[in-house]
């Protein structure tokens, strides 16, 4: 069974970085794991910039493709966690949810000490991203290269893809990607 990884919201909000870390998902490269805490403010943040359908659109594609994701039964735990109060509630989701890796962008959030007597590492997406990279390189290749095939109205390169990668906030990644295409 692939190992569990809770995504906060910042790294669901970004259409073509949320869109990679759930095709790697599909192939089973590791667990995706939310709450509906994180996905209420997920919605809350896509609404001040999408239509109203497309927003439950993708919530309802998430919640269909991986039923198992959702977390539930932490709201318990909230108040032992000692990160930061606004992601105390992430923190304890990714606890009930057995998570091994935090995947957020606030890496300041979670402190050290708020996380190691958890058994729980906070990664920033860019490391998430690389070390998946690192242990099954041709099944990341193969999701980018799937990811392309799929763009079709515009048609985007696998290159391209990973110029929008860069911009999403994972430009380690998407250079050492680069590397796997070119050899």
């Amino acid at each position: 069974m692939s190992f569990p990884a809770l995504l906060d919201t910042n790294v669901l909000y970004g259409g073509y970085l949320c869109d990679f870390f759930l095709r790697l998902a599909e192939r089973r490269i590791y667990r995706p794991l939310w709450s509906e805490a994180i996905l209420g403010e997920l919605s809350k943040n896509l609404l001040l910039r999408f239509e109203t359908a497309a927003v439950e659109h993708r919530l309802s594609s998430m919640r269909e493709s991986f039923p198992d994701a959702l977390v539930a039964g932490y709201e318990s735990l909230i108040p032992g966690m000692t990160c930061d109060d606004k992601d105390r509630h992430v923190l304890a989701a990714a606890i009930r949810g057995g998570a091994q890796v935090l995947v957020t962008f606030n890496l300041d959030d979670f402190p050290p000490a708020s996380l190691v007597s958890l058994d729980i590492e906070a990664v920033h997406p860019d490391q998430f991203l690389l070390d998946q990279l690192d242990l099954y390189p041709g099944q990341v290749t193969s999701a980018l290269a799937a990811w392309s095939r799929d763009c079709q109205n515009p048609h985007l390169s696998a290159p391209e893809l990973l110029t929008f990668l860069v911009k999403s906030g994972v430009p380690q990644f998407a250079t050492e990607a680069f590397r796997y295409l070119d050899s």
